[in-house]
């Protein structure tokens, strides 16, 4: 199972009103091999607690950004 449908069943789990425990649980049994962390889960219920209720992942504040040629940075300092 791909990451976003685990997504969708944290959401679920959300809706139904079951707290990132009884999630973790559900989700363990239903998939043993492949449930996602704790961490994970507490990270999803955090973002649909305040509000955001997508289910894709958002761009991430710590992402690489593209390296300039050293020539570029060259040129900058003179």
């Amino acid at each position: 199972m791909d990451k976003n449908e685990f997504h969708v069943l944290i959401k679920y789990c959300f809706l139904k009103g079951k707290n990132t425990v009884e999630a973790k649980t559900w989700l363990d049994d239903k998939f043993p091999d492949t449930a996602p962390g704790k961490s994970t889960i507490n990270d999803w219920y955090a973002k649909f607690r305040s509000g955001e209720m997508s289910t894709e992942d958002g761009d991430r504040s710590g992402s690489q950004k593209k390296l300039l040629p050293t020539e570029t940075i060259k040129k900058s300092t003179k």
